[in-house]
């Protein structure tokens, strides 16, 4: 008989990568049977041993503590079948459901901490198109998934260890549909904007991507006052990040161009990142927001560690434009999961990527696009300039990325003539520049990336150390 249990293959991770679990929709592992034991695993991870703990109730009383899990999702048609599953998982190992429907990212991780529940879902696969989907776990703080939990839960979805916890039938957890679960997350994101401010006289393009920010994000501009002029929010189950949002900008601008608008707000497919647009067209990073908002905190005694962290990738412009204000920078690898880690390490408050993910840890536990709209549109109107007057605090420096196929993926460090090369570029940016070599996590790649102020400079360098790897380790000709 076979087993219609996902193989796991021994020794190697199969479903939790860097954002918790993501593929093709009705396709292992973003199936309906593998979401179910992923619901019936985080039950018995949230349980403990599998059975209700006793708390202390009113007038001292015991009583068994009923587990609670959240589950949000995004606006894809597939986020029907994996609510269900995962609910069905949760409710058979004696845990209750809390369902809030589509709402952004950074919203399940809120609510999951505002109503104390013991865990978080979120049904998404972000800025991919809608074929995907993809399942990330929130702890009852807010916070992604300990690396422990999912190594447990890992284990229960291929061996199937909490079937003998199942409880009787008088056990099983119930669903219950949060209604206003929409309301709460515009309430939390406008108690995150200065009480003293308002949006009055603001004319906002908002780009929602037909996700999962199509409602909150425009109706909270509103409320604080704001013109708002929405783009890509008519979801239809289809067309979540096609040809908008974050990825696909260019709506966004032709819209701000055309109303005359004061800024655009680019959201992705779950609202957990947001890329601006300012008043001339001219598209707005998350080095950018970091770097103007890094200032502002600093300035209001806000950035209590007087640094953040952002990730390899980020421009050295970046760490150029914070070292005239006396704020460090902290790198972390690429994803907000290690910078989220880096900034909790060592009690940083604010931290970011180029892609837009923000992350305001005052505030909330998970990167926010509509919170980094509302930052970035109070840090305009206290100061009373416009958004391409803020970007000017930082100034990108060239960057050239060199891609060199190779045949083995030995250590870099090993390689003499490779640390030479690297070495003696260094030594000519002299700290004006930046040199990052590393492989690719997926291809067969070494990637040679360089930042100058020299767009030759910086290219010659980059060709120089790519013909030390390949000749070291690249493909034969």
């Amino acid at each position: 008989m076979t087993s219609d249990r996902p193989q796991a293959i021994p020794g190697r991770r199969r479903l939790f990568g860097t954002d918790g679990i993501r593929g093709t929709a009705n396709q292992e592992p973003m199936t309906s049977e593998t979401s179910l034991r992923l619901g019936r695993a985080i039950a018995h991870v949230v349980s403990g041993d599998g059975a209700g703990k006793q708390a202390r109730g009113a007038l001292g009383r015991k009583r068994v503590h009923r587990r609670h899990i959240l589950i949000g999702k995004d606006t894809r048609l597939s986020g029907y079948m994996f609510e269900t599953a995962l609910a069905s998982g949760i409710c058979s190992m004696g845990a209750d459901v809390l369902l809030v429907g589509p709402l952004p990212t950074p919203g399940v991780a809120y609510l999951t901490r505002s109503m104390r529940a013991d865990a978080g879902v979120m049904i998404s696969a972000s800025h991919n198109s809608y074929q995907d989907n993809g399942i990330k776990f929130f702890s009852g703080d807010g916070f992604k998934l300990p690396d422990e939990w999912e190594r447990r839960m890992e284990a229960m979805v291929w061996n199937g260890d909490y079937d003998v916890h199942r409880p009787e039938a008088t056990g099983i957890g119930k669903a219950y549909r949060i209604a206003d679960a929409l309301g709460r997350t515009i309430a939390f994101l406008k108690s995150t904007f200065p009480s003293h401010l308002t949006l009055e006289g603001l004319k906002i393009v908002v780009d929602c991507a037909n996700g999962a920010g199509y409602h909150v994000a425009p109706e909270v501009l509103r409320e604080l006052g704001a013109e708002v002029v929405p783009v890509a929010v008519e979801p239809d189950g289809t067309n979540i990040n096609l040809d908008c949002g974050s990825m696909y900008p260019e709506k966004a601008r032709s819209a701000l161009l055309e109303h005359g608008a004061d800024l655009a707000v680019c959201l992705d497919g779950d609202a957990d990142r947001a890329i601006f647009i300012d008043e001339k067209g001219e598209l707005v990073d998350g080095d950018a927001v970091l770097a103007m908002c890094a200032v502002e905190m600093k300035r209001t005694g806000r950035l209590p560690t007087g640094a953040v962290v952002a990730t390899v990738m980020s421009n050295m412009g970046l760490d150029l434009a914070l070292r005239e204000h006396g704020i460090g920078v902290l790198r972390a690898a690429v994803g907000d999961r290690y910078v989220v880690e880096a900034m909790r390490r060592d009690g940083h408050n604010l931290g970011g990527e180029p892609s837009g993910h923000l992350l305001f840890l005052d505030h909330n536990t998970t990167g926010d696009g509509c919170l980094t709209a509302l930052q970035v549109l109070a840090l305009m109107t206290e100061r009373e300039k416009s958004l391409g007057e803020l970007r000017r605090i930082m100034d990108k420096l060239p960057q050239v990325i060199v891609n060199v196929p190779v045949r083995e993926k030995r250590a870099l460090s090993g390689l003499g003539q490779v640390q030479a090369r690297i070495t003696e570029s260094e030594h000519l940016l002299d700290g004006r520049g930046r040199v990052l070599v590393r492989y690719s996590g997926t291809e067969p790649l070494a990637r040679v990336m360089i930042e100058g102020e020299s767009e030759d400079e910086i290219r010659r360098l980059a060709q120089d150390i790519a013909e030390a790897i390949q000749s070291n380790l690249g493909l034969p000709a």
